[in-house]
C-alpha cells in the first residue's frame, strides 16, 4: 500500500512540473533538499536547499515553457523512514527554431517520512545544453546563464 501511494505522489510531482505548480512540489521537500542536474549549462549543477531549488524550477519554467514530462515507470524501495523512488520519464518541448526536442531520463528521489530529501536527475545533458543554445540564439539570454547553485 505504501509503495502505491509513493508512486502516485511521484507521478503527481511530474504533473506539477508540467503545470508549473512548483510551490506544491516544493512544500513536499525538506528545507535542505539536495538537487542535482547533470551538465555544465544554465540548468546544470547542484542545489542544497529549497530556495535554490525554487529558483531552478522558476528558471526551468522560463526556459522551457512547453516542456512536457511523461512518466513511463516508477519503482519504489524501502519504507517511510528511508524511501528510494526511481522514475523513468520522457520529455518533449517546442523549440523556437521548430526542431524537435525529445529527451529521456531517470530521476532517483529519496524521501524520509514523506519529505523529499534528494533529487538526482539523470538525462542526456548534452541534448539539454544543445537545446539551451537554440533557445539563447532566439533571444533568451538566460539560457546561457551560470547554473543556480547553493
Amino acid at each position: 500500500m505504501y509503495h502505491a501511494i509513493v508512486k502516485r505522489i511521484a507521478t503527481k510531482n511530474f504533473t506539477r512540473v508540467n503545470e508549473k505548480d512548483y510551490d506544491a512540489l516544493l512544500k513536499d521537500c525538506a528545507p535542505d533538499v539536495y538537487h542535482s542536474f547533470g551538465g555544465k549549462h544554465a540548468l546544470g549543477g547542484e542545489r542544497h536547499d529549497r530556495e535554490a531549488l525554487r529558483r531552478w524550477f522558476e528558471r526551468l519554467g522560463r526556459l522551457s515553457p512547453t516542456l512536457r514530462l511523461t512518466v513511463r515507470d516508477v519503482w519504489v524501495k524501502g519504507g517511510p523512514r528511508n524511501t528510494t523512488i526511481i522514475i523513468r520519464w520522457t520529455a518533449t518541448q517546442d523549440m523556437p527554431d521548430g526542431s524537435p526536442y525529445n529527451n529521456h531520463g531517470v530521476h532517483i528521489v529519496r524521501m524520509k517520512w514523506g519529505r523529499i530529501v534528494s533529487i538526482d536527475a539523470n538525462e542526456d545533458s548534452q541534448l539539454v545544453a544543445e537545446g539551451l543554445r537554440i533557445i539563447a540564439a532566439h533571444g533568451v539570454t538566460e539560457a546561457l546563464a551560470e547554473p543556480i547553485v547553493s
